[in-house]
């Protein structure tokens, strides 16, 4: 037979998730709770307790003085007088008068005695707490002197009482109601805690646990979760949990089915891309023919073959899973647009360009970054400005405060484009075109923390507004 060791560390986990556990602390607080609310009672109900005991002895010794009134002279013997005190369980009973001071009945008090006064008809609830309290503590010997009304108006009582028999009686009245709230709070505390246990910590159980699996592995398979009825709190964290974590799942699986068909696209793309490069060749070859079907054809040839290598190299970058990290370096912008637009440009010798910025522009950039940005502008620019005019095109860059203006007065981008114009493969107006180009452009200006947008469009042309990077100094 195999025998399994619980090692020490493994004890100690297992004891520290019980502190740990939501249960164990929902039986704690819940009899705390109701310990404490029993305390709050407990309180005044002692308080109230030895006012009733004191009253009781109080109301003894007024009728023990009835029947020394009763007697005559007001005088009783010595045995009548122990008598008299001993039912009353008192010591002594005086009357006071506001003229004179008369001893009813008495017994031997020790001189060294511990008194404690307390005026019955002016005595403030915090100190009869205060007294109760001193109650548990107090000495065997100590003596209550207690003032209060009389039988006649014009007079007030006194009375002497041993603490003792109010000390034990006190005590056993404290035991009995601790005892009493420790049943009460035990027995609701498991009952609330039953209740809770199945209307709160079994479905946070499960949540809990759900939550814990999705975190470990949020792409794996999972059985769809059913919906819960309940309306409160839990029943709904307990729905979006399941929405979320279908959402997300169908998230991972399409995010895994995206980057195998990324980087199968990148292979037929790195492939076409070499085979157009080849077949760029043999039109420039073809081009210098001296055919005149062959010269007809190659311009058109030429011009399908550099559509689709640029489609191949605008799929290439964007298809990548973020833009290199930018080489921040202060550059001179006039340089960096000058050379970026005579490349976009090159295709379009009728077209003009305006480079309108200062010699000594100059702004912290990744030069490379910023000149792909500004051939994917320029040239769209160019594009459209040379379909609608044959002459008098022109495509300009100025600078304004920390932009770059890029502007051209062609005809303006349709109102589909102008909703699409950042959006991958959804973006473009021209035939042949990805839509990659001002996608690829944004993600550039924004990995360097500028930005790309559309400031304006319309039937007198398009401007493209750059914002440089905040900490660019142009």
């Amino acid at each position: 037979m195999k025998t399994t060791l619980v090692s020490g560390p493994a004890s100690e986990t297992n004891s520290s998730l019980w502190r740990d556990s939501l249960l164990v602390r929902l039986l704690v607080v819940t009899i705390g709770v109701i310990l404490l609310v029993e305390l709050l009672i407990f309180i005044p109900s002692a308080v109230n307790f030895r006012d009733n005991w004191i009253d009781e002895r109080v109301q003894a010794a007024r009728i023990a003085a009835l029947a020394l009134d009763a007697s005559s002279e007001r005088q009783v013997s010595e045995e009548l007088s122990a008598d008299l005190l001993a039912n009353a369980e008192v010591l002594a009973v005086s009357e006071i008068r506001p003229d004179m001071r008369r001893l009813l009945l008495s017994s031997p008090l020790d001189p060294a005695t511990t008194m404690h006064t307390a005026d019955r008809t002016n005595e403030p609830w915090l100190t009869r707490a205060g007294h109760m309290v001193n109650l548990l503590f107090a000495p065997e010997d100590a003596v209550l002197i207690v003032r209060d009304v009389s039988n006649d108006p014009d007079a007030r009582i006194e009375v002497l009482i041993s603490e003792l028999p109010l000390a034990r009686e006190l005590a056993d009245f404290s035991r009995r109601i601790i005892g009493l709230s420790l049943i009460i709070s035990i027995t609701a505390g498991i009952f609330v805690y039953l209740v809770l246990v199945g209307m709160v910590v079994r479905p946070m159980r499960v949540v809990t646990a759900s939550i814990i699996n999705f975190h470990e592995d949020p792409g794996a398979p999972r059985a769809p979760r059913t919906l819960t009825d309940r309306t409160d709190e839990i029943g709904r964290a307990q729905n979006a949990l399941a929405e979320m974590e279908r959402e997300v799942s169908d998230a991972f699986r399409q995010r895994e089915r995206l980057a195998e068909l990324g980087e199968a696209v990148a292979k037929i793309n790195h492939d076409l891309r070499n085979s157009l490069a080849a077949a760029q060749l043999v039109s420039e070859g073809l081009a210098k023919s001296d055919d005149p079907r062959v010269q007809r054809a190659a311009p058109r040839l030429e011009r399908v073959l550099e559509r689709a290598i640029n489609l191949t190299e605008d799929t290439l970058q964007y298809g990548k899973a973020k833009p290199p990290e930018p080489k921040m370096e202060l550059a001179n912008l006039r340089d960096t647009i000058a050379e970026a637009a005579r490349e976009a440009m090159a295709p379009y010798p009728a077209l003009k360009l305006n480079n309108a910025l200062p010699e000594d522009a100059k702004a912290r950039i990744d030069a490379d970054h910023l000149h792909r940005v500004i051939v994917n502008l320029v040239r769209n620019a160019a594009q459209a400005t040379a379909k609608a005019r044959a002459q008098g095109g022109e495509i300009s860059i100025q600078l304004e405060e920390n932009n770059l203006l890029c502007r051209d007065n062609g005809p303006g981008l349709p109102d589909n484009a102008r909703e699409n114009v950042f959006k991958p493969f959804a973006g473009s107006n021209s035939k042949g075109g990805t839509g990659l180009g001002l996608a690829i452009a944004r993600e550039l200006m924004q990995a360097m923390g500028g930005d790309v947008s559309l400031d304006q469009t319309g039937p007198d042309g398009t401007v493209f507004r750059i914002a440089l990077p905040p900490n660019g100094d142009s």
